[in-house]
């Protein structure tokens, strides 16, 4: 079996549905880029999990799937709330246990460029409980150019995302090492007025009920990264100063099943601006209704851009770290911003 064979395409005919249309919209108005990008999220997560199931199936019937991780969503350009949105979705790598799927997201088909480019790790599961498992399953073969590059870029992101964490380890260099003085010394200045990361804090409680079930009561992955992002984007609303577009999804990590009953904690921190640019963290912690399971169930980081009514990039407030942690939250959001603009 080939990457081509796992291949679903699937249409939000925004053009001519108008409910559905008015569900995803961010305003009851003409704006541009006038899309929520966290039901897309949900629609994204989805997508990929019945083409990973569909794989999956072939093999074991009893078989299931979860999302383990979301690997840098970009947003290429903005979306028009009033055409199409085409998700174009295939399985690009399959590892033991594991698979990568891709999905390209666009509004013109016949574009170069799309509107966004999505990589989703799923993993074979079995078994429910204190009994699941990894489930095995067979590798894909991989016959036309286009299928091997692609075999051979989720490889690359694969080795990129543990050589990044190594990295992001590292003690500062000496130029970040002044940059971060700097910045505390500007909070040492009698008229320092600027925004201190440490009160940049917010928190979200909801409870998970059972129509959110997804798989046996587990609740769906793509709701939860959804109240994340939103979360995420209604902070950014407070501090800059026009208004906020997403246009990276850096990462989404799923560390733990979230189960019905549970009671999630989100936790969004801003950690980082740059020239027009700010990132948000948001740890998200799940206790179970018995409130004998309390642990970290995701980790989101979400890149917004400040623009004006025509997009055009706008300046940010800058962010001041005081504490440790605060510092490491910002050298790690800096590094990966380097990184980008090094690409």
């Amino acid at each position: 079996m080939r990457p081509l064979d796992t291949s679903i395409e699937r249409t939000l005919p925004f053009s001519s549905d108008q409910e559905l249309r008015k569900r995803f919209m961010i305003v009851d108005k003409e704006i541009p880029g006038n899309i929520r990008w966290g039901r897309l999220l949900e629609e994204l997560d989805k997508i990929a999990e019945d083409i990973a199931l569909d794989y999956v199936h072939r093999f074991d019937p009893e078989g299931r799937v979860v999302t383990a991780a979301v690997d840098d969503i970009a947003l290429h350009v903005p979306a028009d709330i009033t055409k199409d949105v085409y998700l174009r979705a295939r399985i690009n790598y399959v590892g033991r246990t594991s698979m990568e799927v891709g999905i390209r997201v666009d509004q013109d088909k016949e574009a170069d460029q799309s509107l966004a480019a999505c990589y989703f790790t799923m993993v074979a599961r079995k078994g429910e409980g204190d009994e699941a498992e990894s489930l095995p399953i067979p590798p894909l073969e991989y016959e036309s150019t286009i299928e091997k590059e692609r075999y051979n870029a989720a490889i690359k992101r694969r080795e990129k995302y543990r050589e990044q964490i190594d990295a992001l380890e590292e003690p500062p260099s000496k130029e970040e090492y002044q940059m971060l003085r700097e910045l505390h010394k500007a909070q040492e200045k009698e008229d320092f007025d600027g925004l201190l990361a440490g009160n940049q804090i917010r928190n979200s409680v909801e409870r998970m009920y059972p129509d959110l079930e997804n798989v046996p009561q587990k609740i769906f992955g793509g709701y939860v990264i959804r109240r994340a992002f939103e979360l995420a984007l209604i902070q950014a609303e407070e501090i800059l100063p026009d208004r906020p577009v997403f246009v990276r999804v850096n990462r989404i990590n799923f560390l733990q099943p979230i189960r019905i009953g549970d009671k999630l904690d989100f936790t969004s921190r801003i950690v980082y601006t740059g020239n027009t640019s700010m990132t948000l963290e948001i740890d998200i912690e799940r206790t179970s209704m018995d409130k004998v399971t309390k642990a970290l169930s995701n980790t989101c980081v979400f890149t917004f851009v400040n623009v004006d009514e025509e997009l055009t990039p706008k300046p940010v407030p800058k962010i001041y770290p005081t504490t440790y942690a605060e510092d490491e939250r910002y050298l790690k959001a800096h590094r990966r911003r380097m990184e980008r603009l090094d690409q």
